[in-house]
């Protein structure tokens, strides 16, 4: 049971490259995160979506924000009620999805996703969030789910 540096929480999150959505963890304390990924200009997923004008899947922009929100955000709170070696053993699992898409990311964009807790038991993690680009400009928002279970 401790507090989680935000080096320690990055290093926690089991999505790897090329699926991982989080460059860096900008605020991190009990009430919420702010994380921050670059995407870059020749993901995957730009190939076919869309040719000649290529943007970000918004399936995608969930993902880099329930990595934030709830995987992230879920480990640091973990920590604080369980010892490390079951943290390392648990495994959060995307439960639901309120989401409003309002812009769009494209190649070369980075995200910023700030996420506030919205309650937190039996670790069930719900999270509201808002996603931003550099300039401020609101990409999506909503709240996210996810649920801690043994791996």
């Amino acid at each position: 049971m401790s507090n989680l540096t935000k080096q320690q929480v990055l290093d926690l999150v089991p999505q790897a490259s090329p699926f991982r959505f989080i460059d860096e963890i900008i605020e991190l304390n009990d009430e919420g995160i702010i994380a921050s990924y670059r995407f870059k200009k020749n993901e995957s997923f730009y190939e076919g979506h869309f040719p000649g004008n290529p943007i970000t899947p918004g399936v995608i922009l969930l993902e880099a924000a329930a990595q934030a929100a709830v995987v992230a955000f879920g480990i640091y709170i973990t920590a604080k009620q369980l010892p490390e070696i079951e943290v390392k053993q648990i495994l959060t699992l995307f439960t639901e999805a309120e989401v409003e898409f309002s812009g769009v990311v494209k190649p070369g964009d980075k995200i910023i996703v700030k996420s506030k807790k919205v309650y937190f038991r039996r670790l069930k993690l719900k999270s509201s969030f808002e996603m931003i680009l550099e300039d401020g400009t609101i990409v999506c928002s909503g709240s996210l789910s996810g649920m801690g279970v043994k791996a």
